[in-house]
């Protein structure tokens, strides 16, 4: 086996964590490489680890206690391991753990990973640094918000991304928010067939098509909006002198939003978005607070609550990362982790003034799934499910090619999924309520806050849902037996059919989803929202929002198949409006409204030949 390719000294996680020995508790001196620090390197080595993993999901069904099951496994491994003893020295064995790794695929931990300190500080000065820098940041927002140019001045990066839209939106129904600068790359426009570059769309004409897509074009607010080129992987954020000249005087505020959200990136795509661009808004964000005379409040820094990992005893905490003993399902989870030691880093260090806001797994707006074109994540399988529906109904072709759709159309509705594993998922609007929230929180400086739901949506809940409102057979396949069996034999026959899109497909879903639905998933601890941010209670309802979500990706994107922006910003409006009427009407929530009660309301409030067409 060829060895993995030297990583450039920047790249190396042995920046961020270290080896640790079980048996001395000394740091082991190793070249760390990042596969080890995900979960897929340490599981599925051996028939007997497969079938023992296999075993514990069945177990965890059966008995509803995911640590009762755990310890007892442990159980089971101690005798494995004495057994393996006892045979060594009746064989004359002369390594005992050799013997069991080989006959019962036994690995004996000899070491742990944790996350190193990028400080040497007491607990005592990060409190003391801390409330300094928290106090800093209400002189500086008392000022802002005074004087003849009062309001709060943004700069956005990763304005064109989901959360980023919805940013732009709120933003613009803020009257606390006086201007926004959005951060935009120019893109080059290429032709299909050669590759040619027929024209470059510059940041200016970007932000114009953003704000149509956003019904802003017209609004009494689009003028408080202003879109600069830039980029986020380049130092200073690739902005010009001159605008960083006038920044220097005039922003109160930096939204960091942009990142690579991709779960099946590699390491070092990962580490250049999340990292080092990280890096790079947190330089950006300190030359500021650092310019003489600056209004500079505070960086937000938009992470996830993933950055803790597959923990599994014990709730997420929101005052501090711990490398997880489960470790990461991707480098994307990672890299955010990296990202947030060096945010800390900037803060007690540097004296930065910062907030760290960690979003779980974001989807569609609450009340109407409106997602502005996003496809990625849950909407993922949801519109795979609904293709597949659309395939049964399919009555064009002779016997044989109807037979091979359905065939097509139910390996396709097969998802690795554990009954008992909890998706944190929560809306988008919820998520830039705390954004925007904490713009006007000096006190949150020095926090990190969980943007999640304490009303959390199991794998079962989900397929049932799906089921519902697709009006399709959707069968949970227990995860490890999927990627170790099922997924091969489907993949396999797919591709004999001629289908190695959909083959990849459903490879990349269950490279995807198999970590988030495995029982024993993280607990995110929550709370720093609503007594830090002010946001509301109750938290959004995971289920009434998957229901949403389908009835969006159903109607309105077709299942993914609307790509048109444009487009989709017409229908989402209309919508928006239908589903205004049906919460009027029914008095309650459309999310909280069956499938069969929601298409009454369907059939009566909207002509869907009508709102298909463009126009």
């Amino acid at each position: 086996m060829s060895e993995a390719p030297k990583l450039p000294p920047e790249f190396s996680p042995n920046r961020y964590i270290e080896k640790v020995s079980l048996a001395t508790g000394e740091v082991l001196d190793a070249d760390i490489q990042p596969k080890q620090l995900l979960v897929q390197n340490h599981r599925d080595y051996h028939v007997v680890d497969v079938y023992a993993r296999f075993l514990m999901s069945r177990m965890v069904k059966h008995t509803g206690d995911p640590d009762r099951v755990t310890r007892g496994m442990k159980e089971v491994r101690k005798f494995g391991h004495k057994a393996m003893e006892t045979l060594a020295k009746v064989t004359g064995a002369s390594d005992p753990q050799k013997l069991g790794k080989t006959l019962l695929g036994l690995k004996a931990k000899e070491y742990y990973f944790r996350f190193k300190r990028l400080h040497r500080l007491l607990h005592a000065e990060i409190d003391e640094r801390i409330a300094r820098v928290r106090k800093e940041a209400k002189q500086k927002h008392a000022a802002a918000m005074k004087g003849a140019r009062a309001g709060l001045r943004v700069l956005l990066t990763g304005g064109t991304g989901f959360v980023g839209k919805e940013i732009m939106w709120q933003a613009a129904h803020d009257d606390a928010i006086a201007e926004m600068v959005v951060l935009i790359r120019p893109k080059e426009e290429k032709d299909r067939k050669t590759k040619k570059v027929l024209r470059v769309v510059s940041p200016e004409e970007r932000g114009r098509q953003l704000l149509a897509q956003l019904w802003l074009a017209d609004h009494p607010a689009c003028g408080k909006f202003r879109f600069i080129d830039g980029d986020i992987e380049k130092p200073g954020l690739g902005v010009s002198e001159a605008d960083r000249a006038e920044l220097r005087r005039t922003l109160s505020h930096v939204i960091h939003c942009a990142a690579s959200v991709a779960f099946d990136d590699p390491y070092e795509a990962s580490f250049k978005a999340n990292v080092l661009g990280s890096l790079n808004a947190l330089d950006f964000s300190l030359d500021l607070q650092n310019a003489p005379g600056s209004p500079f409040v505070n960086h937000l820094s938009i992470e996830t609550s993933y950055i803790h990992g597959r923990q599994t005893r014990e709730p997420a905490r929101e005052d501090e990362v711990v490398f997880p003993r489960n470790f990461y399902n991707n480098y994307y989870e990672l890299t955010k982790a990296m990202g947030s030691l060096e945010t800390d880093r900037y803060m007690l260090e540097r004296g930065l003034r910062v907030v760290q806001l960690c979003p779980a797994i974001v989807i569609g707006e609450f009340r109407t799934g409106n997602n502005r074109g996003d496809t990625k994540v849950v909407n993922a399988p949801v519109n795979a499910f609904g293709r597949a529906r659309q395939a049964l109904g399919a009555k064009s072709g002779n016997l044989l090619d109807r037979s091979k759709t359905w065939m097509i159309a139910k390996l396709a509705c097969i998802f690795p999924g554990d009954a008992s594993a909890e998706l944190n998922l929560v809306p988008v609007d919820r998520v830039v309520q705390g954004i925007v929230a904490a713009l006007k929180k000096p006190e949150a400086v020095g926090e990190r806050v969980h943007l999640a739901t304490d009303q959390r949506v199991t794998s079962e809940q989900m397929r049932d849902l799906c089921q519902e409102e697709l009006d399709i057979k959707v069968k949970l396949a227990e995860p490890t037996l999927h990627r170790n069996v099922t997924l091969p034999l489907l993949t396999k026959l797919l591709t004999g059919l001629k289908q190695e899109r959909l083959a990849g497909t459903l490879q990349t879903l269950g490279n995807i989803f198999g970590g988030y639905s495995e029982w024993g998933q993280p607990i995110h601890e929550v709370g720093n929202d609503v007594d830090v941010l002010g946001l509301s209670l109750p938290r959004p309802d995971s289920r009434w929002a998957v229901r949403m979500l389908c009835r969006h990706n159903r109607y309105v994107q077709n299942f993914g198949q609307i790509k048109d922006l444009d487009e989709i910003s017409r229908r989402e409006k209309v919508w928006g409006e239908f589903i205004d009427g049906v919460e009027t009407k029914a008095k309650a929530p459309a999310g909280s409204l069956g499938a069969e009660e929601f298409r009454k309301h369907l059939a009566e409030g909207m002509d869907l030949e009508k709102f298909a067409r463009k126009g």
